[in-house]
């Protein structure tokens, strides 16, 4: 705060000096430069789970209606669990030649088809059937569960506010009872947003035991998906803002 109070002081002179070059912006006399932070944490109230469907063969044919069959799979069981359609996004299937070429039937001697199956869910119970069923019969590899806020824009203007209120508030600390601070001339906003991405690593316990926010790998060696114990952290949004106020 010290520094910003100082840079403000010499904006009464020179006009925001390197912060204003910084910015690229010019900063007339009488006003004051300001910078400020604000975040704003909640409590996550949705999850992503992302899935890769794949097959590998000879005949392309057969390994294509493979991954079909997989992504068609994960689609059902959301179903079942009462996604909403638009809570279910289906990518496009990639196919690659691997293997070496044959010249004589002038194609690859085999294929590899991927695709990805992303579900948004509400419901957190649900998160460890839908993983421990999606990868049930193969072809399905579960990527990764990213925890974030359904309502973003809402958790980004609250950072926001509050920066802006600290921003108000140190530029009146600033001139103290010296000069009146007027209305606000030119502001610049960064909002950054934490999201919760969840690994999968011991200490095991069963999935009737919740969730934590640090996962990436599975254990499946006596058959059953198994997750940390814990919960998701906060999602954490933050936001600076670069104000410039007038002087009265």
């Amino acid at each position: 705060m010290t520094k910003a109070i100082c840079l403000a002081v010499v904006s009464f002179a020179v006009g925001w000096g390197t912060f204003a070059q910084a910015q690229d912006v010019k900063v007339p006399a009488d006003t004051l430069a300001i910078q400020a932070e604000g975040t704003y944490e909640a409590d996550p109230d949705l999850a992503n789970l992302n899935f890769q469907v794949f097959a590998h063969g000879k005949e392309l044919r057969k390994v294509y209606d493979q991954a079909v069959g997989a992504m068609q799979r994960i689609l059902a069981l959301a179903e079942r669990n009462s996604l909403a359609k638009a809570d279910i996004t289906l990518g496009a299937l990639t196919v690659v030649p691997t293997g070496s070429y044959d010249e004589k039937k002038q194609r690859s001697r085999s294929y590899s088809v991927s695709g990805g199956v992303s579900l948004r869910v509400r419901d957190f119970a649900k998160i460890g059937p839908l993983i421990d069923d999606a990868i049930q019969d193969g072809g399905t590899e579960f990527r990764s569960l990213i925890y974030t806020l359904e309502d973003e824009e809402a958790a980004k203007q609250k950072a926001v506010a509050q920066a802006m209120n600290r921003a108000e508030a140190r530029a009146r600390a600033a001139l103290g009872n010296s000069r009146n601070l007027g209305t606000v001339r030119h502001v610049t906003v960064d909002v950054k947003q934490l999201v919760g991405i969840v690994r999968l690593e011991s200490p095991l316990v069963d999935l009737s035991q919740g969730l934590t926010s640090h996962a990436e790998r599975f254990n499946r060696s006596d058959g059953t998906l198994r997750l940390p114990a814990g919960s998701p952290e906060k999602v954490s949004v933050s936001a600076t803002v670069q104000c410039v106020f007038e002087l009265q």
